[in-house]
């Protein structure tokens, strides 16, 4: 199993995290660690992350998260680009922030991916880079 499926298997079994989302393994003080830290310190829903060694050399890790509306989605975002830009990380590009239907954020070595649910399924991101090898994200569960 790679560290993608085994990532997404976890989503559906993690009933100890209210917010939906599983442990996610990230190295102590990478901004991969503060970007699930603030994510889940947000209420991000269903957080999925995505090695990208080996797959792709736009960035290390790409996460995948829900918010329940677009403005949800939207303040996560925002305040997710300041905390990591008050961390040192440099600036961060934003795209999608007005509709806020799916908010890119990219912070470098780690792409952030925020989601409606309806957009999230529709688009199904975590089965395209598992190669097909992951189970699709119903409408109501993402």
């Amino acid at each position: 199993m790679t560290p993608a499926q085994s990532s997404l298997s976890n989503q559906d079994s993690s009933p100890q995290n209210a917010h939906g989302s599983s442990a996610i393994e990230a190295e102590p003080g990478s901004l991969h660690a503060l970007v699930i830290d603030q994510l889940e310190e947000d209420q991000a829903l269903d957080l999925v992350s995505i090695p990208l060694a080996g797959k792709s050399s736009m960035a290390d890790h790409m996460i995948v998260a829900s918010g329940r509306s677009t403005r949800q989605v939207a303040s996560i975002a925002q305040k997710l680009a300041e905390r990591i830009k008050q961390n040192g990380h440099g600036p961060v590009r934003l795209e999608g922030l007005p509709q806020a239907d799916w908010v890119l954020i990219d912070a470098g070595d780690v792409v952030v991916h925020l989601f409606r649910p309806e957009v999230r399924s529709f688009y199904n991101l975590e089965r395209m880079w598992a190669f097909g090898d992951a189970p699709p994200v119903a409408a109501g569960t993402a």
